[in-house]
């Protein structure tokens, strides 16, 4: 039995790849089990959801980010004076405080098309299926297209802090969010 991890997944148009560390042994044909290693999809699910809060607190346009299971951040079109680390910090945990359900919709490709406020990211355009789009709504907090994986409720995804806010360029600030296991 040879174990193998994968290190990442990629989606490229309708093909899944898969990057591993190593393979010893493996040939096309052979059968493989894949298990999730559950504590650390869990923490990303916590943090993906956690960055969708952030995004609801901070409304301005997403021009990128990275998701990690301790660190993530986004950077926003933002000047330099316009995002307030306590304010946000503040206004994170207090939503936290409440049982916030994550629900999820499909709208037609149409429908999105129609809503544009709905899609934050300014450079990634949301994953289609079939023609539709999923939306991840978070109570009345947040409502966008996702096809991430998150948690049931906002009380699972613990105290949030923020880390350090960076300034990437005339507009563009990084907020760094932190989770406490």
């Amino acid at each position: 039995l040879e174990t193998v991890e994968v290190i990442e997944a990629i989606k490229k148009e309708d093909t899944l790849l898969h990057r591993v560390n190593t393979v010893n042994n493996l040939e096309i044909g052979n059968i493989i089990k894949g298990k999730i290693d559950w504590d650390k999809r869990y923490k990303f699910m916590r943090m993906h959801t956690a960055l969708h809060l952030l995004c609801a607190v901070v409304p301005m346009g997403v021009t990128g980010g990275q998701i990690g299971d301790l660190k993530s951040r986004l950077d926003f079109n933002a000047d330099a004076n316009s995002i307030n680390k306590e304010e946000i910090q503040e206004k994170l945990n207090q939503v936290l405080k409440n049982n916030h359900k994550v629900i999820y919709e499909w709208i037609r490709s149409e429908e999105l098309e129609k809503k544009p406020e709905l899609v934050r990211t300014m450079s990634v355009k949301p994953p289609k299926t079939n023609g539709k789009i999923r939306l991840v709504k978070i109570g009345n907090i947040d409502l966008q297209p996702c096809g991430g994986t998150h948690v049931k409720s906002t009380l699972e995804i613990g105290e949030i802090k923020i880390g350090k806010i960076e300034n990437k360029g005339k507009m563009n600030r990084r907020v760094n969010l932190l989770i406490n296991n």
